[in-house]
C-alpha cells in the first residue's frame, strides 16, 4: 500500500507541519500498518485532541482529559455510534438545526455526518443503518423545495425495503397552518411502511422550535447510549452550511437605513419600497440568492390595544424575560397570528368552552379556518378574564420570528450595503386594518438614519451557475424580481456576459415596472440578453409570465438544451405553480415527449441544480 507523503514537493510549497523527522516516520509507519477502521478511529482520536487544545482544555497527557491511547486499542475501546443527519430546508432553519446537532453530537462518542437531502444519493438508502431526518414543511403541507425529489422517490415504486434502518424524524412547521408538520408526518409514515424502525417518536416543532428540538435531541442522545470517552468524527463531505459569521439570528447586526424610497409610480395599486441598509463594519458578506433576516417590532398601536384588553399599564414585569410587558409584546412575542398553544392557554384562563371544544375536536381544517379568520386581538376582544398575570399570558405566545427578504444587490458591487425590495402588507379583517409585522416596520415606520437588526441567511439552493458562460432564465413577479437584480449586478461587476433572459410580471407597465431603468441599461450593454414582460392590467385579457413562457416555448426549449439554468421567484400559491405547469408544457410539446417524461425531465433539472425556485 502506497500512502500519500506528509510533505510532497510535487504539490508546491506546503506549510511547515512542525513535526520532527522521527515524528514523521512514526506517523508513516503507523499509517502503513493500520486497517481502514483503525485509521478512521485514530483520525477521530487526534481530531478530539485538537478540539480540546483549541478550546484551552489543557496540555496533552492524562491531566488534560485527553484519552490515553495506550490503555487499549480501537478493538477494546468504546464503540462509536454512527449516524447520518439528512435535512430538508426551505428558509435555513432545518440546516441550522442540523449544524447544531452535528456540534452537539460531537464529543458524545457519535460518528456523525450531515447532508442536505438535495445532495443525498437515494441509492444509498438501502445501505444506511441509522438516519436522523430534519425536515420543514412548506406551503400546504409540501416538503421544502430542495427535498422534493427525495420525497417523490420515497413515495414511488422504486423505494427500497428499509428493514435494516433505524431512524428518527424532527419535523418543523407552523401551527397556524392546517397541514402542520405534514412533510415530517408523511416521511415518518412512509419510512415505517418500508420497514424501518423508529429510534424515537417524531417531534413536531412550531416556528419557535429551539426548546422542543433541544429536549428531543437530549433524549435521542440518551437512547443512543453515547459516551464522551471517544472523540467523535465529523465525517468528510458534510454538507451543512457554516457561514462563520459573527452575526446571525441569535446575534444580529444593527444596520442603519441609507435609503427608503417608493419605486412604484403615481397611481399604482401597489406600494413597493427600495431599501438600502448600511452593514459597514459588520463582517457580513452574501452571495446573489441569499436573504436578509430582519428582526422587526410589532405595530405600536396593536401593542397598546393588547395592553388595554389585559388591563396592563405596560410596566408590569415579565420576570423570566427581564423586561416589562410593553417591551415583551413589542419586540419578543408574536401577537398577530393565532396558534393552538395560545387558544389552549386562553381557554384555560377564561373558561371559554367554545375554544376548548374546538381544540378537543382535533379537526385541523376547522381549527385552521378559525385561526385564519382572527388574530390574537380579536380573541381578546371577544371576552376574557378580568385579571391575567403576565407570566400566564406570555407563556401562551410564540416568540416573534425574523422575517426573510431576498437580497436585491451584489456584495461585489456594494460591499458595505444590502438592498431590499419590500411591499408593505396591509389588509382588512373583521373591520380592522391589519399590517404586516416586518414589512410595515421596515418599509413604512423606519426612515433614513434609523436602525434595524439584521443577519444574512444563506440560500445555497438559489445560486448563479458555477459556469459563468451558462445561460440563465430568470422568471419572477412583483418583489420576486429582487434576486435577479442581485444576479445582474454581480454579472456586471465581474464582467460576465453569459446569456441571460428575464421574464417579469406586474400589474401595469407605466407604474409597476420595478427597476426599469436598470433593466434597460443591462439590456443595452449586453449584461441582459433578452426580456419578456407581462403586465396583467394593461389589456382586457390578463396576461401573466406563464403566458409569455408558452409564447416563447420553442426558444426556451433551445436554451434548456443548451444548458440553461432556470430560476423562479415569487408567490408559491399561484405564480410558481403556474410557471411550473408552463415549463412542463414547454418540455412536453417542444421535446415531443409524454407528460410523464416531461415531469421526469423537470425533476432531473431540479436535482442537477438547473431548476431552482425561491417561492414564498
Amino acid at each position: 500500500m502506497n500512502l500519500p507523503p506528509l510533505i510532497s514537493s510535487d504539490v508546491g510549497t506546503l506549510p511547515d507541519t512542525g513535526l520532527s523527522d522521527a515524528e514523521h516516520e512514526t506517523i508513516r509507519v503507523l499509517g502503513q500498518n493500520l486497517s481502514a477502521d483503525r485509521a478512521l478511529w485514530v483520525s477521530g482520536y487526534f481530531a478530539g485532541i485538537a478540539d480540546l487544545k483549541r478550546s484551552g482544555a489543557g496540555q496533552a497527557g492524562r491531566a488534560s482529559g485527553v484519552p490515553d491511547m495506550l490503555s487499549g486499542s480501537p478493538d477494546n475501546a468504546p464503540a462509536t455510534t454512527k449516524i447520518k443527519i439528512l435535512y430538508g430546508s426551505e428558509t435555513g432553519n432545518a440546516a441550522a438545526l442540523a449544524r447544531d446537532l452535528l456540534e452537539r453530537f460531537t464529543g458524545h462518542g457519535v460518528t456523525v455526518e450531515a447532508m442536505d437531502l438535495a445532495a443525498y444519493k437515494v441509492r444509498d438508502l438501502k445501505k444506511e443503518e441509522r438516519l436522523l431526518f430534519i425536515v420543514s414543511t412548506h406551503g400546504e403541507g409540501d416538503p421544502a423545495e430542495p427535498a422534493l425529489p427525495f420525497f417523490e422517490f420515497l413515495a414511488g415504486p422504486r423505494a427500497p425495503s428499509l428493514e435494516g434502518l433505524s431512524y428518527a424524524v424532527l419535523a418543523l412547521g407552523d401551527s397556524t397552518y392546517e397541514f402542520f408538520c405534514e412533510a415530517g408526518k408523511r416521511l415518518d409514515q412512509r419510512l415505517a411502511e418500508l420497514g424501518a424502525t423508529r429510534m424515537r417518536e417524531r417531534c413536531d416543532c412550531d416556528v419557535d422550535y429551539e426548546a422542543d428540538s433541544l429536549a428531543w435531541s437530549d433524549k435521542l442522545l440518551d437512547d443512543l447510549g453515547s459516551s464522551a470517552s471517544v472523540p467523535a468524527i465529523a465525517m468528510p463531505g458534510a454538507a451543512v452550511p457554516l457561514s462563520g459569521a459573527k452575526h446571525d439570528k441569535r446575534n444580529p447586526f444593527t444596520a442603519s437605513i441609507l435609503e427608503n424610497v417608493c419605486i412604484t409610480g403615481r397611481g399604482s395599486s401597489k406600494k413597493i419600497q427600495h431599501i438600502e441598509l448600511d452593514i459597514e463594519g459588520s463582517g457580513l458578506t452574501y452571495q446573489p440568492g441569499d436573504a436578509l433576516g430582519v428582526l422587526a417590532c410589532n405595530e405600536p398601536r396593536l401593542v397598546e390595544d393588547v395592553l388595554t384588553c389585559l388591563n396592563w399599564t405596560g410596566k408590569e414585569a415579565v420576570v423570566e424575560e427581564g423586561v416589562d410587558t410593553r417591551t415583551f409584546l413589542s419586540r419578543r412575542a408574536e401577537i398577530t397570528a393565532l396558534t393552538p398553544k395560545f387558544l389552549s392557554m386562553w381557554a384555560t384562563l377564561t373558561g371559554r368552552d367554545d375554544l376548548q371544544v374546538l381544540l378537543d375536536k382535533q379537526d385541523r381544517k376547522e381549527l385552521a379556518r378559525y385561526m385564519g379568520s382572527r388574530h390574537v386581538i380579536d380573541v381578546l376582544l371577544e371576552g376574557g378574564a378580568d385579571s391575567v398575570a403576565p407570566e400566564e399570558f406570555t407563556a401562551g405566545l410564540r416568540r416573534l420570528q425574523p422575517r426573510l427578504y431576498s437580497i436585491a444587490s451584489s456584495c461585489v458591487l456594494n460591499p458595505d450595503e444590502v438592498h431590499l425590495c419590500v411591499s408593505p402588507v396591509s389588509y382588512d379583517m373583521n373591520g380592522r386594518r391589519r399590517l404586516g409585522v416586518a414589512s410595515t416596520d421596515l418599509a413604512v415606520r423606519r426612515g433614513v438614519g434609523e436602525n434595524c437588526e439584521v443577519y444574512i441567511q444563506e440560500n445555497t439552493h438559489f445560486r448563479l451557475p458555477e459556469d459563468p458562460e451558462a445561460p440563465i432564465i430568470m422568471i419572477g413577479a412583483g418583489t420576486g424580481i429582487a434576486p435577479y437584480r442581485a444576479f445582474m449586478q454581480e454579472r456586471e461587476a465581474l464582467g460576465l456576459r453569459g446569456k441571460a433572459w428575464l421574464f417579469f410580471g406586474e400589474r401595469q407597465f407605466r407604474t409597476d415596472f420595478l427597476y426599469q431603468t436598470e433593466w434597460q441599461g443591462w439590456l443595452k450593454d449586453g449584461t441582459l440578453s433578452q426580456i419578456d414582460l407581462a403586465f396583467s392590467r394593461d389589456q382586457a385579457r390578463k396576461i401573466y409570465v406563464q403566458h409569455r413562457i408558452k409564447e416563447k416555448a420553442a426558444e426556451i426549449h433551445r436554451w434548456i438544451e443548451d444548458g440553461a439554468h432556470i430560476y423562479v421567484c415569487g408567490d408559491a400559491t399561484h405564480m410558481a405553480e403556474d410557471v411550473n405547469d408552463a415549463l412542463l408544457h414547454v418540455l412536453s410539446t417542444e421535446g415531443r415527449v409524454s407528460d410523464e417524461d416531461a415531469r421526469k425531465r423537470l425533476t432531473d433539472l431540479q436535482v442537477s441544480g438547473r431548476y431552482q425556485r425561491d417561492v414564498y
